[in-house]
């Protein structure tokens, strides 16, 4: 029946002794109940061994004396086989979980004598030393006095101890590193012993409890954490489940070296194992569909440092539906869900109006919103019914009054809309599984309201037939079109660009200053009871997430709708209209084709190999039945090698110059060669000749692209020029027409462009690592947005089928991924050595090396796959077909190498 929960806030148990406690000592009526006698930080508490009985909490402060029996000189009660015996005489104590029940504690106030009698009497003399220390600790004025002493008591506690060796799972376990650290759980820490080996984290707590030891399996490790506890950098959080919301063991260390150090040895020992995840990287899963808004959200509160096990920083989730009345709920209607671009206290126009007139009469600093949406009190509001214990020790013995207790959803929405002080956000077991948090299955005695009621179940709303199926709705809400449009909003404000500085107070998003990371400088209070106030206050008042992000976040990915039931209400915008039947059949296949082969691709397996040319290859076209191959080279040609006959039927040479890429126009008449002479070439195929020259740079032309009429030209002149292109007529002589339509101006010389698939953005990519993406939606010099990237030479990029991801590889040996939206770099993948071409699906990644190998890659899991051999020499150039089953590759060694998918 013993918990730490039974203890103060920041009380630590030291030790327990089998005892028997005596009442009425010597009198008729003498009772004797055997337990276990606990020494406590700030008080004495003792378990009896019947579950009948309470158990009885003395507060050391409360103590009027506590005696052996050497200090009683006369009517000493332990004069008859008393040995082992102390005496405790109080004037208050607090009966526990009497009958077994949890409910308030009973307080017993007036003078009374407790006498103890230790099995073992030769521990005596050390209790009631460590008792006398204990009590002149309780009994000093300030808070942070007692707190000092009592730090103090416990560091040579846990001086004069280390770890139990003869603990490990094995004798061939190695020491790494040993130190001293508390096991954080919610409320309480237990101090002890940490313990790293070649093979396991070990934990031995002071006081033996609730185990002699918990021992954690480094092989078993998915993720690690370092969390801020107490407002400082000393937490470490390791889990052994990859999506689990609870962790395996939380501790808190007494300084942050120990706890790197720790950190370092985990995370060397795992690197090998998983891939840690930024918040970036879960950005991406989370936009592509790989991961649902709850997943989502609770890796974001992972890595901002929300935690189950630390209250004041328990992970937050958004209040979702805002119909509470109605019998059904409504999806497909804007008007049930809450609006996520504002936080809670936003939401009623009338509060906010008061309160912004507060904030702007308040003196610096100021804040909008005297309490937080995440505190200890909140998330304990949401779990009472399933954990009383908790509330009782952080309200000292006390549950809430009936009236303030969540009673119901609606009433707790409609406070949290009207409300002057109550901004609470959610937690996420209301989109989780467990209803147990809804219903009093424990038969709590949770008191009675006003009008009689005793509180019992939580109110649903009339849409919801019972727990279950108000969660079941709740997590249907979660994932709904709506707000998988919108859910990037509401991390704006709690994790967000809109968490701090000018974006809050535009978006009405300001706590109090304490709230926030880096708030306030412990290490620079010196007086301790301050400190113990701050802290105290931090702990009871909530804190703000970690901000993970400072630009605005992209919106999900939303699919396209392929089709609707006749009942559906859903509004259809044009972008997500339904395809005809045999229009979806058509794309279901080639979708469900081209997701085969993506899945497979490491099952490419090499077919044939030409040397055709007599330097690198540096650009594959195809024409559309895959006939014929054309290919540029530094060696100056042009060639076309024919896949049937397996010979160079054309080789053409337009200058002594290298050549750079090339493509082939709609139809497969013609094809166009881009040239290190400045000049682009247009080859005819049907009559084998030149058919004209564009000049239109003055420096080398690296990379060609086509659209619609629109030739796309970029050079190392640094400008990218877009041409409007009417061709010459095939049977006469008449020259192709370029009209200049806008030129691009860049700092330096431009090596890579593409195009995206809709044909609406352009990306530049220079020697320097500078991409820009261009609206080319219209022919003006206007540039849209620009993203630095950390690469010197870019040397290959794509945009992702649905535009909103770029890829982009580099000299610098890294895959980096760009939200188009935002410029945000979200993904990073560091390879071996620099990859020269590549192709990607919007997960995986096929590329060729410098080394000349073709490499997949998993750009989710941030890691290689397969290595194929390939080339002698670097992979220039590649091309894929439609059905992404083929893929050519132009080698540095003077070769075309065709490949096919083996399933």
């Amino acid at each position: 029946r013993f918990s730490l929960l039974l203890l103060n806030l920041e009380e630590y148990y030291f030790e327990q002794h089998t005892a028997n406690h005596i009442i009425n000592k010597g009198c008729r009526d003498e009772r004797k109940f055997r337990g276990s006698l606990k020494i406590c930080s700030k008080s004495i508490i003792f378990e009896p061994d019947d579950n009948i009985q309470p158990i009885i909490k003395i507060p050391l402060r409360d103590c009027i004396s506590i005696k052996a029996p050497e200090d009683n000189e006369a009517n000493n009660p332990f004069t008859r086989d008393t040995s082992g015996g102390i005496s405790v005489v109080c004037n208050q104590v607090f009966l526990i979980k009497e009958r077994n029940i949890i409910a308030p504690y009973k307080t017993v106030r007036g003078r009374t004598e407790h006498l103890f009698q230790l099995d073992v009497a030769g521990k005596l003399g050390d209790v009631v030393q460590t008792l006398h220390q204990l009590y002149r600790a309780s009994c000093l004025d300030k808070m942070g006095d007692q707190a000092a002493m009592i730090t103090a008591i416990l560091q040579s506690r846990l001086a004069r101890t280390s770890f139990d060796k003869n603990r490990f799972q094995s004798i061939s376990e190695t020491l790494r590193m040993e130190c001293k650290a508390e096991m954080v759980t919610p409320l309480v820490t237990n101090p002890g012993h940490v313990c790293v080996t070649d093979a396991n984290l070990y934990f031995q707590p002071l006081n033996g409890y609730p185990k002699p030891v918990v021992q954690i399996t480094l092989q078993n490790v998915r993720r690690i954490y370092k969390r801020r506890h107490g407002l400082m950098p000393l937490g470490l959080e390791v889990f052994c489940t990859e999506n689990d919301l609870c962790s395996d063991i939380y501790l808190k260390f007494y300084n942050y070296q120990d706890r790197d150090e720790l950190y370092f040895l985990i995370a060397t020992y795992i690197e090998n194992h998983i891939t840690e995840h930024t918040a970036e990287s879960y950005m991406l899963q989370w936009q592509r569909g790989h991961i649902s808004n709850y997943q989502y959200l609770l890796h974001l509160n992972n890595l901002a440092d929300r935690s189950c096990n630390d209250l004041s920083q328990y992970p937050v989730f958004p209040w979702i539906i805002a119909d509470y009345s109605s019998s059904v709920l409504d999806l497909t209607k804007p008007e049930t869900f809450r609006d996520l671009s504002k936080p809670i206290g936003a939401l009623n126009k009338e509060r906010l109006d008061r309160l912004l007139t507060r904030y702007q009469e308040m003196p610096e600093p100021k804040f909008m919103y005297g309490s937080h949406y995440s505190s200890p009190g909140y998330v304990l509001f949401y779990l009472v019914r399933v954990a009383p214990e908790y509330m009782l020790c952080l309200q000292n013995g006390k549950f809430d009054h009936a009236d303030r207790m969540f009673n119901s959803l609606a009433e707790t929405w409609k406070n949290c809309l009207d409300g002057a002080t109550d901004f609470k956000e959610l937690i996420p077991e209301f989109y989780e599984n467990d209803s147990s948090f809804l219903v009093n299955s424990l038969k709590l005695d949770l008191g009675k309201r006003q009008g009689g009621k005793m509180v019992e179940a939580v109110e649903l709303p009339p849409w919801a037939s019972g727990p279950d199926d108000f969660l079941q709705k709740s997590q249907e809400a979660l994932e709904s079109q709506y707000v998988s449009e919108h859910l990037h909003e509401w991390i704006d404000l709690v994790f967000g660009y809109k968490q701090k500085g000018s974006e809050a107070v535009a978006a009405h998003n300001v706590f109090h200053p304490l709230t926030y990371e880096g708030g306030v400088d412990l290490n620079s209070i010196t007086d301790p009871n301050e400190k113990v106030a701050l802290l105290t206050q931090i702990l009871e008042f909530g804190q703000t997430p970690k901000q993970l992000f400072t630009i605005r976040h992209p919106r999900r990915i939303i699919p396209k709708l392929k089709s609707l039931s006749r009942t559906s209400s859903h509004s259809v915008s044009i972008a997500e209209s339904p395809v005809s039947p045999n229009e979806e059949s058509f794309e279901d296949l080639t979708e469900e084709s081209i997701t085969l082969a993506w899945n497979n691709i490491a099952k490419l397996k090499l077919d044939e190999q030409y040397k055709i040319h007599k330097e690198a290859i540096t650009g594959i076209a195809v024409t559309c039945n895959g006939s014929s191959v054309f290919t540029t080279s530094q060696d100056s040609t042009l060639k076309m090698f024919s896949k049937e006959s397996k010979t160079i039927q054309r080789s053409v040479s337009f200058s002594n110059m290298a050549l750079s890429s090339c493509l082939i126009l709609p139809g497969d008449t013609t094809v166009i060669s881009s040239s290190w002479d400045n000049h682009i070439y247009f080859y005819s195929i049907a009559f084998g000749r030149q058919q004209d020259i564009l000049m239109g740079h003055d420096d080398a032309v690296s990379k060609i692209c086509w659209h619609d009429g629109r030739l796309y030209s970029a050079s190392w002149d640094s400008t990218v020029k877009v041409w409007h292109c009417v061709p010459g007529e095939t049977l006469s002589n008449k020259k192709h027409h370029f009209e200049l339509l806008a030129e691009l101006e860049h700092d330096v010389s431009v090596n890579t462009i593409n195009l995206n698939a809709a044909n609406t953005i352009l990306a530049s990519g220079t020697k320097e690592g500078t991409i820009s993406l261009w609206d080319v939606t219209t022919a003006t010099n206007g540039m849209s947005k620009r993203a630095f990237l950390l690469f010197f030479l870019a040397f290959a990029f794509f945009f992702c089928t649905d535009s909103r991801h770029l890829l982009s590889a580099g000299e610098d040996c890294c895959f980096k991924v760009i939200d188009v939206q935002t410029g945000m770099l979200i993904s990073s993948v560091t390879t071996d050595e620099p990859q020269r071409c590549f192709k990607w699906d919007g997960n995986t990644i096929l590329s060729g090396s410098q080394s000349g190998e073709l490499l997949i890659w998993d750009l989710l899991g941030g890691k290689n796959i397969e290595r194929i051999k390939g080339h002698t020499g670097a992979v220039m150039s590649m091309w894929i077909n439609e059905q992404c089953n083929s893929v050519i590759t132009g080698g540095e060694d003077k070769q075309i190498m065709f490949w096919k998918l083996q399933y």
